[in-house]
């Protein structure tokens, strides 16, 4: 797949995938990922476009000022990348992060959402959930002590013990930090996991589209109660709860896609 990109109003270019035709999904990724992982349990359902954005710091972004390092500004780079494709309205959702930029989205730009997807989401309303405190030990690490020696003395954390006890799959996207630019990560991994959606609960309350939340049990960063929380605040709500990939990746996968598929379809014949 090629890579396209464009330039945001203070200079900050940045990469996107757009593919598809149909029904606009802005389907975005998670912290230190790229647009290969929101890709990969995106079922190939006809009649549907999408694209993803690659947020600053993140695969082919620049990282730019790292003043605007959040997710209100990653939300405001995604607003600018329709616009600047011409695209009024789409249905929003993303993968842990990208539940929190989908969410943004469809509060502050109501007339914009079709629909929204929350899946493994992290945050409600408020800034800094107690369970990402695991990525500032991380910057922390590649800050002080480098990519290498950084990861090996994660692995005497009691805290990477507790996480690998319920969800490995967490666990190596930690390890995979590691392997990444510090430049960029440690600027990401200090801002963003204690950062927030920039919006009330108020503001979640009042949320009219139709939204699918997905999410699983053995998940210590996206725990499941957050998107129960979601689900109910949520009037035009519903949650899936599907195969962790710690049980079975392959199932996983196939389950997510699944979810995503029906509802999409089913916003498609709404639409």
């Amino acid at each position: 797949m090629s890579m396209l990109d464009f330039q945001t109003a203070d200079g900050c270019r940045l990469a996107y995938t757009d593919q598809g035709s149909g029904l606009t999904v802005l389907w975005q990724h998670g912290l230190g990922a790229d647009h290969n992982q929101p890709a990969e349990v995106f079922p190939s359902t006809e009649g549907i476009r999408r694209i993803t954005l690659e947020c600053r710091g993140h695969g082919a972004s620049e990282l730019g000022d790292t003043h605007g390092i959040s997710i209100a500004q990653f939300a405001d780079d995604a607003i600018a990348l329709l616009d600047h494709l011409g695209i009024e309205q789409a249905v929003f959702g993303g993968i842990s992060l990208g539940a929190a930029i989908a969410l943004r989205l469809a509060a502050m730009h109501p007339q914009r959402v079709v629909a929204l997807i929350l899946a493994r989401p992290a945050w409600i309303a408020e800034n800094a959930p107690h369970r990402m405190k695991v990525y500032q030990q991380v910057a922390q690490l590649l800050l002080e002590h480098g990519p290498l020696q950084g990861a090996i003395r994660l692995e005497t954390s009691p805290l990477l013990h507790e996480i690998e006890s319920l969800s490995p799959d967490n666990a190596a996207s930690l390890r995979g930090f590691f392997g990444r630019d510090p430049l960029t990560t440690v600027p990401l991994l200090e801002l963003i996991p204690f950062d927030g959606p920039g919006i009330s609960r108020s503001d979640i309350l009042a949320l009219a589209c139709p939204t699918q939340v997905i999410a699983n049990r053995q998940d210590y960063i996206h725990p499941l109660d957050t998107a129960e929380i979601l689900a109910g605040l949520i009037i035009h709500s519903r949650l899936s709860v599907i195969t962790s990939k710690t049980v079975n990746r392959q199932r996983h996968i196939s389950e997510f896609q699944e979810v995503l598929h029906d509802f999409l379809t089913a916003v498609s014949r709404a639409s």
